[in-house]
């Protein structure tokens, strides 16, 4: 621990340095240079005390998100200059050694830094710094309706032109602002559809986080065709250092019954089948089942009153679960519907042409429409927020899916 430590002393040091050093080469201006010292020396001191706060028997709250948030602020501007300002390093020991082997002469072996890099890497910083401030003023609840048409051979004729909608991931412990909860809530009564799916993480660890928004989600509409749940792997309460074995199981019963008290049907490892008209659908929900995070979910369980030919819709929280086991699973899933990932809540996307995230160096399947064997799956980037309160570039998502009779198209 106290290696670790020190590696990371050296770690802040080097960037301090370095950023220091690009202020001082634009400006010379006494007072601005003082300034910047006590407002990074003032953001250092909040953020290693308010960790050395963090409880794991409480877990995240109001003030985590906010310390977190301050330190990608700090954080990641600050990398960018370093950067920057390391590379022009390099190239200033590249020529203070020509020209020592060339023999020629000067006050130093190293050149001045130049005042137009240093004027690149402060705009290069501003990108993620205004970024970032956007993220977790207005990013955050610029909630965003994606959506999609998928294709069926087999899709039963009754369900031609069927709509559902997905949301995944609230995290409602992190929310902070009714007015906008409420617009999104009523975003999706507007959709109109005939079935409401909901992928788990209804909280951040603590039942009691819900509690002061059941009423808001009790205004989602009826639905015609029900509203269904599963569990995500926040949803265990296995962030939290609880009292007792009993504490913990309490607070899962607790969880379990918010999707009751919301008038969602929660399913675990269970499956149920929907009529329209003389036709039906099954819909499927597992346990979170996760590469990296936990493996309660049973399709075999879930699905064992359910033919491979029948039609079905699997709910499964994380999106790995499709990629190992049910893409190939001989039950033969046309779709499921995942979230979890949030897309890091940071990247980039132009819808149709361009995506990237950190989330896709750990899951294949990360955000959106993916098919492989002619079954698709969908990674909802997630309605709330965790750990960084904002996001940038990867916006909380209402799905809307239509089913269609036809060929698959993907």
């Amino acid at each position: 621990m106290g290696f670790r430590l020190l590696i990371l002393f050296v770690i802040v040091a080097i960037v301090e340095v370095y950023a220091f050093q690009a202020i001082k080469t634009v400006t010379k201006s006494k007072w601005i240079i003082i300034a910047y010292i006590v407002v990074s020396l003032a953001a250092i001191l909040f953020i290693a005390y308010e960790f050395t706060k963090f409880d794991r028997s409480v877990g995240q709250t109001k003030m985590s998100l906010i310390t977190l948030g301050l330190l990608l602020l700090v954080l990641l501007p600050k990398l960018v200059l370093t950067f920057v300002m390391l590379m022009e390093d390099v190239l200033r020991l590249m020529m203070g050694t020509v020209n020592h082997f060339m023999g020629h002469n000067s006050d130093s072996f190293l050149p001045h830094r130049r005042k137009f890099v240093s004027q690149v890497a402060l705009g290069l910083a501003a990108v993620p710094f205004l970024s970032l401030i956007y993220g977790m003023t207005v990013g955050k609840y610029n909630f965003k309706v994606v959506r999609q048409t998928l294709f069926f051979p087999d899709l039963p004729d009754a369900f031609e032109g069927f709509k559902l909608t997905q949301i995944s991931d609230i995290h409602s412990g992190s929310f902070d602002d009714e007015e906008k909860i409420q617009y999104a809530i009523d975003l999706i009564n507007e959709q109109e559809s005939d079935l409401l799916l909901f992928t788990g993480d209804i909280v951040n660890a603590r039942a009691d986080e819900m509690h002061p928004w059941i009423d808001t989600f009790n205004g989602l509409r009826k639905f015609e065709h029900g509203k269904y749940s599963v569990l995500g792997n926040h949803d265990y309460g296995a962030y939290l250092d609880w009292k007792s074995e009993e504490a913990k199981a309490a607070n899962f019963e607790a969880i379990k019954d918010l999707h009751r008290q919301m008038d969602f049907k929660l399913l675990q490892n269970e499956s149920i089948k929907i009529k329209k008209g003389e036709d039906e659908i099954a819909i499927i929900g597992v346990e979170n089942w996760g590469k990296h995070f936990g493996s309660n979910g049973d399709i075999d369980k879930a699905s064992e009153n359910i033919s491979p030919t029948d039609f079905k819709i699997l709910m499964s929280h994380d999106p790995s679960h499709w990629e190992y086991i049910v893409k190939r699973h001989p039950k033969n899933v046309q779709l499921t519907l995942s979230g979890h990932t949030h897309g890091m809540q940071f990247g980039i996307e132009i819808p149709g042409y361009f995506k990237w995230s950190l989330a896709q160096y750990m899951y294949k399947q990360w955000a959106g429409l993916y098919n492989e064997f002619g079954r698709y799956v969908y990674v909802n980037r997630g309605f709330g927020f965790h750990a960084y309160p904002g996001r940038v570039g990867i916006m909380p998502e209402i799905t809307v899916f239509e089913l269609k009779k036809g060929n698959i198209v993907a």
